[in-house]
């Protein structure tokens, strides 16, 4: 293997890990957010809750955030991410019993249509936190 390969997967490494990490501190805040609150509010009471969790824990993040959809390169419309955390996480919440098969793809959706690699699905309407990882599929 080239020294360049080498250094690239280095790079590619240290990037998954600092994308770990993000994810982690991610759910620490979402975890910090059901304990005390339980799972029995809207969803809009979560989120704003995880805003605040967020920003304690300073990590920069756009809510509610107008993303265009585009469609064969044709703008098609626009959909509001619940977070784009940092740029490169999407966070989408849910407050239901139970999450669904078209909850994931929906979320999975997202991700193809903003172009962002990967994300969280949380449900903080069951009991216990539920929460999915999400890739973009190429």
């Amino acid at each position: 293997m080239e020294d360049q390969d080498l250094q690239d997967l280095k790079l590619k490494s240290m990037e998954n890990i600092i994308d770990d990490e993000l994810t982690y501190k991610i759910i620490g805040c979402a975890m910090k957010v059901h304990n005390t609150l339980g799972n029995v509010f809207q969803e809009v009471i979560y989120q704003r809750c995880l805003a605040i969790e967020l920003n304690k824990a300073g990590i920069e993040f756009l809510r509610e955030q107008e993303m265009p959809i585009y469609y064969e390169n044709e703008h098609v419309g626009t959909r509001r991410a619940d977070f784009i955390v940092e740029g490169n996480v999407l966070v989408e919440l849910k407050a239901m019993v139970r999450l669904e098969d078209v909850h994931l793809a929906q979320a999975l959706n997202y991700l193809t249509a903003y172009q962002i690699e990967k994300g969280l699905l949380i449900n903080f309407g069951s009991t216990s936190l539920e929460v999915k990882r999400l890739f973009r599929k190429h």
